[in-house]
């Protein structure tokens, strides 16, 4: 069975509670976002010259690891531009019907986001391309020999798609995009701003070393970041009346077993397993998938970036290896 984790980048939409939290800690404008400042910078420029010509935002792509921010930005310029966003998935739109009935409630300038664009269904796509290009939607009304094609004219929204996987995108998708932009991960003292600002939302006393340290256990991912803060919080207030100093938040840690360099009991046991089912030799995706018990687009998505990021992973063209420095840190020989 996969094991449940707090150093996870998924967005846990089904716990109530924790998603009204996350909403409430998303920044509104660019001036509350941290960091990305090349991507601010370029979309700020876009959105002031739309907003002069008085016209649609050009459809955006937002790319890059998961929980970097994409749907944070995805608010932020709808917010910009004045407009109301409607928040949807890839896998939600099962139909062309469905794409239908969410563009045709539409109205001018408004933000249409849909998350996880790759995983759209080729159907739905195909309706979604002159929808894009030329504000049309073409539907067939009727069934067999009575069947007629009808075109309807759609107000000029604006389309932001966000996934963790250009590769998996249909070229004649990604081409209708006009702005096309990669989420990078964050530096330690963009963390720290953020680790910072979620504490004074959520009226949380946390000094300076404390937010250092959360930093470091963080990925370089302000969605974890905002998650080990609540947690630590909530040890803090059943451990030391709600202060979040830098023991307090060692203790909080250690209980919740992540390491030095973020690790948490999952990322050690795939890498443990790896080595000693395998050692040295490469090891091929649906083997790692079968020692984990996880799905192998969970461990490309979830799994992998970071720890190729930090060198512990590596991909080769016989499968996955697990490096030298990998073995220090979990001091295998």
């Amino acid at each position: 069975m996969p094991v449940e984790r707090i150093i996870d980048t998924k967005d846990h939409e089904t716990d109530a509670e924790e998603q009204k939290v996350e909403v409430t800690l998303r920044p509104q404008n660019f001036k509350e976002y941290v960091g990305q400042e090349r991507l601010k910078n370029n979309l700020k420029l876009a959105i002031d010259a739309t907003k002069k010509r008085k016209e649609a935002l050009e459809h955006v792509l937002l790319y890059g690891p998961p929980g970097l921010g994409k749907t944070t930005m995805a608010g932020v310029i709808a917010n910009e531009l004045g407009a109301e966003i409607r928040i949807t998935s890839g896998p939600a739109i099962e139909r062309p019907g469905d794409l239908a009935s969410i563009l045709t409630n539409l109205t001018d300038s408004d933000v249409l986001f849909i998350d996880e664009i790759h995983r759209l269904n080729r159907s739905v796509e195909e309706v979604l391309y002159s929808a894009m290009e030329d504000f049309k939607l073409d539907i067939v009304i009727g069934k067999g020999p009575a069947a007629r094609s009808v075109r309807l004219d759609l107000p000029h929204f604006t389309l932001v798609g966000a996934t963790t996987r250009t590769g998996a995108l249909a070229g004649p998708l990604r081409d209708r995009f006009g702005l096309i932009h990669r989420l990078e991960y964050y530096n330690t003292d963009e963390i720290i701003k953020i680790i910072e600002r979620a504490a004074g939302i959520l009226r949380t006393n946390l000094d300076r070393e404390a937010a250092k340290l959360l930093s470091t256990r963080s990925r370089l991912t302000p969605r974890i970041a905002n998650r080990l803060l609540r947690r630590v919080r909530d040890f803090a207030d059943i451990n030391n009346n709600g202060q979040i100093n830098e023991n307090i938040a060692q203790k909080a840690l250690a209980l919740l077993e992540i390491d030095e360099l973020g690790l948490d009991p999952a990322d050690r046991n795939m890498l443990l397993a790896i080595l000693d089912k395998y050692g040295d030799k490469p090891v091929g995706l649906s083997t790692i998938s079968a020692l984990t018990g996880d799905e192998t687009s969970t461990i490309e998505d979830f799994y992998e970036p970071y720890l190729m990021q930090i060198g512990f992973l590596e991909r080769t063209p016989r499968g996955r290896v697990v490096t030298n420095r990998a073995k220090k840190h979990l001091k295998v020989s």
